[in-house]
Formats: structure tokens, C-alpha cells, sequence
């Protein structure tokens, strides 16, 4: 029996389970006043910060698990042929020298199981289920345990959401700022390439001026260039850039400094954004945003950026995957490398994944999976 959730607002983020909202706002300059904040911000739209009064260690998920779409329910916005040709037309941009990289996305959608459905067999419909956005969050901790993992449900303002990010779009410290972005994704360590590498620098370069847009001058570093780092069933290369804010720099001015977040737009940022709203037929809604915390009593705060995330929206499960290209892309290359990002995900959210360590061995995270 599928069941409906009760759509208690809530946030899991930083470890933390928040309950109790208190206030809802569009106001980034609210994040720097008092109290515990949830905060998602799409791609395009209105950012939505939730103030919670009540903010203890996340726990163990004990509600109902989690029943998901049929694995083959899911479908794309840009199928095989439009994705490889879309490739070509970013590489014809890069030829003409209007950009150097555009990050190219599609959104896959499947529809949820209907309130009362009894289960048949397989991963989802079976059993005593929920089709519970904190639910899927629990799944995906278990079976894709991620750094920047966070479920936000807010029903009056239209989210529910679970992000499995495994990138730091901004993180806060006092006046110190820091961003991590990924670019380069392989199968394997090995797999890694001089263009995934070039993919990556590029977009530190990119990073490195937007912090330098309200960092103090000389404060803007890169302590940490094309590192590897193990994520399950694939590895990525991540580059860390830091700064300090000049004084009266607070949220807002940073979010508008530095979002949307270069590894998922592209360089020049904003020739690679105006090519992707020509190519991509349809709004990217959360996917690509934001997703994360801020204490603004203690003033620092953490924001993934919001890719390997679901979203419910009229009665839809939603799911973004994309990649850079580069000159050096190829239509197939790219197709396979969204094909990677996207597999192990739906299975979670199909309810046919296993939980799985870096580089795709196989475990049992008894720590994660918290509500």
C-alpha cells in the first residue's frame, strides 16, 4: 500500500533535523540576522529560507520506507538524438569563440505510485510504503551516501526535495568564504582526462573572479587544485577556492557574486547561461541551485549545489544529470557520462540501489540515512 506523507514542514541539512518553522522568506539578507535557516535556491526563482525553531541531531529514519517510480517509468526531456546534437552545438559556439564551456543538462521525470496502489513486485510499489520526499532522502543516504546530502519539505511553499549533492557550492566561516566545484567525472580514478582536467580550471578561474567580486583584495586562493575524490560508483575531480569578505559583505552579496554556481553553468558565465536557456527545452527548476544551511547566530552557514537531486512537483518525481563540454566533448561521451551520473540515483529512488562505498564496493551505512 502506497501512502501519501503528512507534509509537516521539515529540513535535514548539516546533520541536523529541523522542525518547527517559524518564518519564510525570499529575503537572502535574512540569513544574516538570527536563528537556524534551511535554504534552497533554484536555479531560477525566488530563493525560499526557512527559519526552524527546533534543531537537534539528525536520527535514524523509522517512518515508512520509501516507494518510488517502476525503474522504466523514467523519461527525458532531451532524448539521445537532441542531447548529442545539442553537444554539437555548444562545440560550433566554441569554435566561433562565443563561449568556452557550457554546462548541458536534461531533466528526467517519472510519475509517482497512486495513493491506495498495492505493490506487485520489484523495487517500488511493494509492501507498506510512502511516497515521503524526507523518505527518499533516507534512501539515498543509505544507498548514495553523499557530503552535502539535504531534504528540505515545505508544502505551503511548494518544496520537497532531496539532494545527494557531493559539491560545496559556498561555504562560511565568520568573513571567510570558501567553494568547491567538480568538473571531471570517470568511472574510475584512471579514467580521469587531460579534458576533465581543463574542464576543471577552467571553472576555478571562473570561481576565483566571482569571489573576487567581494573578497578583500589579495584573500582569494586556491589552497586545494584537481584533487580526486571517490564518490559511489564514480570519481570526480574537485578544486577548492577561498576568500575573506570585505566588511558589510553579507549573504546576499555573496549569493549574487558568485550564483549560479560555474560548475553547472559554464565560462564566460554568462554567454555559457545564455546558450544553455537557448538548448535546454525546459526550466531546471531546484537542479543546479542551492541547497543547504545557515546559523546566522553564529554566522556560518554550508550550500551544496544542488545536483544528484530529486524533486516532487504535480505529482512527478524529478531528477537532473549533465556535463561540461568542452571543445574536445563528444556527443556520445557526453550522453554516457549523464547515462553514469544518473544510474545508481534512480535505482535508489526506483528502489532497486544498494548502498555502495566510493568508487562503487558495496556497503552498509549504519550512521547515515538520518531524519
Amino acid at each position: 500500500m502506497v501512502r501519501r506523507s503528512d507534509g509537516a514542514p521539515l529540513a535535514v541539512v548539516g546533520g541536523r533535523l529541523c522542525t518547527g518553522l517559524t518564518d519564510v522568506t525570499s529575503d537572502l539578507g535574512a540569513l544574516d540576522s538570527s536563528g537556524f535557516w534551511a535554504v534552497v535556491i533554484p536555479y531560477v526563482g525566488e530563493p525560499v529560507c526557512a527559519r526552524f525553531a527546533e534543531i537537534r541531531p539528525a536520527r535514524p529514519w523509522t517512518g515508512r520506507p520509501w516507494v518510488g517510480p517502476d525503474r522504466d517509468a523514467w523519461s527525458s526531456g532531451l532524448d539521445h538524438g537532441a542531447y548529442c546534437g545539442a553537444v554539437e552545438s555548444i562545440r560550433s559556439s566554441i569554435a566561433d569563440g562565443d563561449v568556452y564551456q557550457v554546462n548541458l543538462t536534461r531533466r528526467l521525470r517519472a510519475p509517482l505510485p497512486a495513493p491506495g496502489r498495492t505493490g506487485t513486485g520489484g523495487g517500488s510499489g511493494t509492501g507498506d510504503g510512502i511516497c515521503d520526499i524526507a523518505a527518499l532522502g533516507a534512501a539515498l543516504a543509505e544507498g548514495n551516501p553523499a557530503p552535502y546530502s539535504a531534504v528540505v519539505r515545505l508544502p505551503d511553499a511548494g518544496i520537497e526535495v532531496a539532494s545527494a549533492s557531493p559539491e560545496r557550492f559556498l561555504r562560511r566561516s565568520g568573513d571567510c568564504v570558501s567553494s568547491s566545484p567538480i568538473k571531471g567525472t570517470a568511472a574510475t580514478a584512471e579514467g580521469l582526462s587531460a579534458k576533465d582536467r581543463a574542464e576543471n580550471v577552467m571553472i576555478v578561474d571562473l570561481v576565483r573572479n566571482d569571489l573576487g567580486r567581494v573578497c578583500a583584495t589579495g584573500t582569494v586562493a586556491v589552497p586545494s587544485l584537481l584533487h580526486v575524490e571517490a564518490h559511489p560508483g564514480l570519481f570526480h575531480l574537485v578544486s577548492t577556492i577561498e576568500g575573506r569578505l570585505r566588511p558589510g559583505v553579507g549573504w546576499a552579496g555573496a549569493i549574487d557574486a558568485t550564483f549560479p554556481p560555474g560548475s553547472v553553468t559554464g565560462a564566460p558565465k554568462i554567454a555559457a547561461c545564455r546558450r544553455i536557456g537557448e538548448l535546454e527545452p525546459e526550466p531546471r527548476d531546484v537542479y543546479c541551485g542551492a541547497i543547504g544551511w545557515v546559523d546566522a547566530d553564529r554566522r556560518e552557514g554550508d550550500l551544496n549545489v544542488a545536483i544528484r537531486t530529486f524533486w516532487i512537483s504535480d505529482g512527478e518525481l524529478n531528477f537532473g544529470t549533465g556535463g561540461a563540454i568542452t571543445w574536445d566533448s563528444t556527443p556520445e561521451g557526453e550522453w554516457n557520462e549523464t547515462e553514469l551520473k544518473a544510474a545508481r540515483l534512480l535505482d535508489v529512488a526506483s528502489g532497486t540501489g544498494r548502498a555502495a562505498a566510493p568508487g562503487g564496493r558495496s556497503r552498509r551505512r549504519e550512521d547515515d540515512g538520518h531524519v
